[in-house]
């Protein structure tokens, strides 16, 4: 499988890569485990010491990774610069809290001490995507590395400057060489890592067969596994709810990273009162949206990442218009221009065999649908195999403890936009995967929780 990086806004490669060897990459395994023996041993405040600086890197360099990020997949650049400051709020998060998060919890019974002890496990792949190139990476790697434990990073083959990067990033912090790395190789590779003895532990960012064939690997072997997988995320809207808040937040969830994120608003599902008004709000700031360059900086929407994801793009609209789905803005491809350009576009009146009811669309594309009530609007939210995350728009007080408590999803944000936030757990139910990244819950995913009793 090629790894290079192609510009998603020409369609230029730039440049290529080798995979590296299966000899490269047993030396890659070796270093990594006989790093871990010594690095286990470090003091967390030592830890904490090299994660902070990693932070001052990324903050000093954010529009240079940023510009390595929008030349390989496509995000505008200040998009890409925020992603990378976000990076280092989430370093300094873990190097100021992973030691309480990992302090000794002290537990009352029939012995003379007994308590809860966390403790590292080993070397843990990553298998991470390419839409947050650097996003993905950091909120794995820093409470990984400060719970004790290495990393190797898979990278997505699109990214392979941002991959290199990110390695780079750690050794200049001070990071022992072997506790973080980065190996160039296509996915048909994985499969011998991952069942390699040596891994402890597993995490995958990605598409739902990418997550099911790394957790078939690791439950042969008998390794744990946390999977971010696809999201089909609903944005509900009543008639109470602040409608210019919703609308414009609207507009950001659904066209953030292109329309290319996981917990992107994708299904956007309104009370009949204010439907209509609510949909042509919509339509007028769909339309006001600037497609281009993603280096510049009045660019409101760059190329989706590869050509591939276009091209399903395009079919999944196709199909649906087909099948009788109404388009109400834009609808195909921008072929006036080279690159992955696809023209901002919302869908309405979607029937139920079609890709657009029932299918995850990763691009720039809104899917409205009506409901007449609170109760038509969960059992509708909650009527895909997803389960990530969900918006809701209300100010009555009934309806927010229905939509908390009833809609099926890992995370529920009322009048605001769902987002992950280093301080909250992260991550989905059903298809949408398990287990959690980012806050206490993360750094616990991969730790030995032992049990100690003394008497």
């Amino acid at each position: 499988m090629a790894i290079a990086t192609v510009n998603p806004a020409t369609g230029e490669i730039l440049k290529t890569f080798e995979p590296i060897t299966n000899q490269e990459i047993e030396a890659k395994l070796e270093l990594a485990a006989q790093t871990y023996c010594q690095y286990r041993q470090i003091s967390m405040g030592k830890r904490g010491e090299w994660l902070l600086a990693a932070a001052e890197i990324l903050e000093k360099n954010a529009e240079k990774f940023g510009k390595i990020i929008t030349l390989e997949m496509g995000k505008t650049l200040s998009g890409a610069t925020a992603e990378v400051k976000k990076c280092a709020l989430v370093c300094r998060y873990y190097a100021e809290n992973a030691a309480n998060f990992l302090a000794d919890v002290s537990v009352q019974t029939d012995a003379s001490k007994s308590f809860v002890r966390y403790q590292p496990i080993g070397l843990v792949l990553a298998v991470m995507p390419w839409n947050f190139p650097f996003w993905q990476v950091f909120r794995f790697a820093a409470p990984t590395l400060m719970a004790g434990n290495v990393g190797l990073l898979k990278h997505a083959s699109n990214v392979p400057q941002c991959a290199l990067a990110i390695e780079s990033i750690f050794t200049e912090a001070g990071f022992p060489k072997g506790v973080f790395q980065t190996i160039l190789i296509g996915s048909d590779q994985v499969a011998g890592i991952m069942a390699d003895e040596r891994v402890k532990a597993g995490t995958l960012t990605g598409s739902e067969p990418a997550g099911a064939a790394l957790a078939a690997i690791a439950g042969k072997s008998i390794k744990k596994t946390v999977l971010e997988l696809g999201g089909s995320d609903p944005f509900i809207v009543l008639e109470s709810a602040d409608l210019e808040a919703a609308v414009s937040t609207a507009v950001t969830a659904r066209m953030l990273n292109n329309g290319q994120s996981c917990i992107a608003a994708k299904r956007f599902i309104l009370a009949e009162a204010i439907a209509e008004e609510f949909q042509q709000r919509l339509k007028a700031k769909f339309e006001a949206l600037k497609v281009g360059d993603p280096m510049l900086p009045d660019t409101d929407i760059g190329p989706l990442a590869t050509p591939n994801i276009l091209q399903e793009l395009s079919s999944q609209v196709e199909v649906s218009v087909k099948k009788g789905a109404k388009v109400l803005t834009g609808g195909h491809i921008l072929s006036d221009r080279p690159g992955n350009f696809y023209q901002p576009t919302i869908i309405a009146e979607i029937p139920v065999d079609s890709p657009a009811y029932e299918e995850e669309f990763f691009g720039p594309v809104a899917l409205v649908f009506q409901v007449s009530n609170i109760d038509e609007a969960i059992k509708l939210a909650n009527s895909t195999p997803f389960g990530l995350g969900a918006s809701a728009w209300t100010t009555d007080k009934t309806q927010i403890d229905r939509l908390v408590s009833e809609l099926e999803a890992g995370a529920v944000f009322i009048n605001g936009l769902v987002k992950s936030d280093p301080r909250l757990p992260f991550g989905g139910i059903k298809r949408s995967g398990y287990g959690r990244e980012l806050s206490r819950e993360g750094i616990l995913e991969f730790v030995n929780i032992k049990t100690v009793w003394v008497k």
